[in-house]
């Protein structure tokens, strides 16, 4: 019960307008505890650190007693929906992000605390990701899944979501960090998405619940992203992105920065591309990412041998199918710039694409698309 009562004094100081992270946790640092300071007169609040009147007002007389009920009820609403409140002093506040500048005072999560404190690496990205975004980070956190990482998103559409279901699909862990309240679905159709995260992984924000998923609370959201994890990996975002404020956060934090490279005439690389210009470690595959945090890591050998087993399927192959795999790469191709391509019929092309694509060697995308599977990429 007492700890209750700690996690409530933290939520009622977080609910008190115009005070930002910085300055609460000067005060609870000044008074000793979030009990004391919303014990404390409106003199010696004053005299600790200059505030807002709007937050004097907040914790002075009719008003505190307004932010009490306020908070009283935001924890009954939040125990009601199974959300747990951990503020920054708890031993369960994740490590990591304890170490920024401005740390949230309090979390609200749904799912496995433990997730907060495991091994983190943040994927991000554009939300109107290309099928070569989508693959690569498919990719990048199904094999970062493969070798115990949990990986860290934003729950948005395109490269996020992406992130999220590839680390599902390969029974490992995610952390989804919302922009708004964890009783808010956004984008609302990730209510499976978000159900199937929580059962292994968790899903938090530092927002009180009813937090609308407003444009201002991304960005801000963003550092907690960065900050949750060892390293952030850009996977397609504009010059103009919150991609490029998640990597921005990264550097102020002192983590990781990594890119994946693109298309040099696609907008969607071009944040990327500046990244990597920047200093930022470029990505070709996952042991790019691990070496910068353990060298020789395990589980290396084995996508060793499962690349010796690649190459011996595509060695199989008969003249007109390796003819035509050779003339394929990671960017899609229609079937008629294939036919023309290669030289063979439109009946030959299309008997050989799915030849192909039996084998595993090719993907088929909307639209009559084909491009090669991505463990076969050059």
């Amino acid at each position: 019960m007492q700890g209750e009562m700690h996690a409530q004094a933290w939520l009622t100081l977080s609910l008190v307008p115009r005070l930002g992270p910085v300055i609460c946790r000067r005060l609870v640092a000044s008074f000793g505890s979030p009990e004391a300071v919303l014990e404390a007169g409106i003199v010696d609040l004053r005299g600790a650190c200059t505030l807002h009147r709007e937050s004097l007002e907040a914790l002075g007389g009719a008003g505190r007693a307004h932010l009490e009920a306020t908070a009283q009820e935001e924890f009954a609403h939040a125990a009601a929906r199974e959300i747990t409140l951990i503020p920054c002093d708890d031993p369960r506040y994740p490590t990591l992000l304890q170490q920024i500048h401005d740390p949230p005072v309090l979390l609200y999560l749904r799912g496995n605390v433990a997730a907060l404190n495991s091994r983190c690496i943040a994927l991000v990205g554009s939300r109107s990701a290309s099928h070569y975004g989508i693959s690569v980070a498919s990719m990048l956190a199904k094999d970062l899944a493969g070798l115990g990482f949990t990986v860290v998103s934003g729950m948005a559409l395109g490269i996020d979501g992406a992130a999220h279901r590839a680390v599902l699909d390969a029974g490992g862990t995610t952390i989804g960090v919302l922009g708004c309240g964890l009783d808010i679905v956004y984008p609302p159709g990730n209510n499976r998405l978000f159900q199937e995260i929580i059962a292994t992984g968790a899903i938090v924000s530092e927002y009180s619940l009813g937090s609308r998923p407003e444009s201002f609370r991304f960005p801000v959201r963003n550092r907690i992203i960065s900050g949750l994890s060892f390293g952030v990996v850009v996977i397609e975002a504009a010059n103009r992105s919150g991609s490029l404020i998640t990597a921005g956060h990264a550097l102020e934090q002192g983590r990781e920065v990594f890119a994946v490279p693109g298309r040099i005439d696609s907008m969607k690389s071009s944040g990327t591309h500046t990244l990597l210009k920047q200093g930022a470690k470029l990505v070709h595959s996952v042991q790019d990412i691990i070496e910068e945090f353990q060298p020789g890591t395990l589980g290396c050998e084995a996508r060793e041998g499962e690349l010796h087993a690649d190459t011996e399927k595509v060695a199989d192959l008969d003249p007109d199918e390796a003819a035509l795999f050779a003339l394929l790469d990671v960017y899609p191709l229609t079937i008629d710039e294939i036919a023309r391509i290669s030289g063979f019929s439109p009946q030959r092309t299309s008997e050989l694409l799915l030849l192909l694509e039996l084998k595993g060697l090719v993907e088929s995308l909307p639209g009559k698309n084909y491009k090669r599977s991505k463990d076969f990429t050059r």
